[in-house]
């Protein structure tokens, strides 16, 4: 972002990118639960006492991130943990509840919601880094490939990875800590969770958002821009 300031209290229209997603939230969830590592202070003080606030004392993936999470949660005795990033402003509270009805109705392990993009140019050029879907022969998915890890062949999936997911909370629990960072970008992965279920044969559910720019994220002042226009 070329700034000091944490990515999440950048503004789109006036508002901080994480105040847009914690309304969309707040409406699933009686008291979200916020990671914050890099300037966790800032954070915690423009967010204010409604949340519950984890320390990531090292940014090592999204996976470590929920990791972090489990000596507070764990305990707690919650059904699902939905986990959405802090930079994806877009997101609604009906998506998310149809994130949850899916994965209640399915009695599902892991659950996720994707997006198709319609091509990886303009408004859809961030979707061509994201991690690819990749289903078996019988449409189910197996896991998500990191765009790092991902082949030639891989990168023209259009189905992509926009990291909103919802756990079963003991399923989440069990498991997390067999995530490694064995790969390129020497990270814990939270899309690893999905392989985990499947090589355990565990059910994943999944769907597709319907509006394609729920899935927009932002890493630069031209993706907040581009945010900033469908606010």
């Amino acid at each position: 972002m070329q700034s000091d300031t944490p990515k999440v209290l950048h503004a789109a229209k006036g508002i901080p990118i994480i105040k847009m997603i914690l309304k969309s939230v707040e409406n699933i969830s009686e008291r979200p639960v916020v990671v914050v590592g890099y300037r966790a202070s800032d954070i915690i003080s423009a967010l204010g006492d409604n949340y519950t606030y984890i320390h990531q004392p090292e940014q090592l993936g999204t996976g470590h991130a929920v990791w972090c999470a489990k000596k507070k949660l764990a305990g707690e005795n919650h059904q699902n943990i939905v986990v959405t990033p802090g930079d994806h402003p877009l997101i609604s509270e009906r998506t998310l509840k149809q994130l949850l009805d899916l994965h209640s109705n399915e009695h599902a392990k892991v659950s996720l919601a994707t997006v198709f993009a319609p091509h990886f140019d303009g408004d859809f050029a961030s979707f061509y880094n994201c991690g690819r879907i990749i289903r078996d022969g019988d449409k189910k998915v197996v896991s998500i490939i990191e765009f790092k890890a991902a082949s030639e062949e891989q990168k023209k999936i259009s189905e992509v990875n926009v990291s909103y997911y919802c756990f079963e909370a003991d399923w989440l629990w069990e498991n997390i800590e067999k995530l490694n960072s064995k790969n390129i970008a020497k990270e814990y992965y939270l899309t690893d969770m999905v392989k985990i279920a499947h090589d355990q044969s565990d059910k994943i559910a999944s769907f597709v958002i319907e509006n394609a720019y729920e899935g927009l994220g932002v890493n630069n002042k031209e993706q907040l821009e581009r945010v900033e226009a469908y606010c």
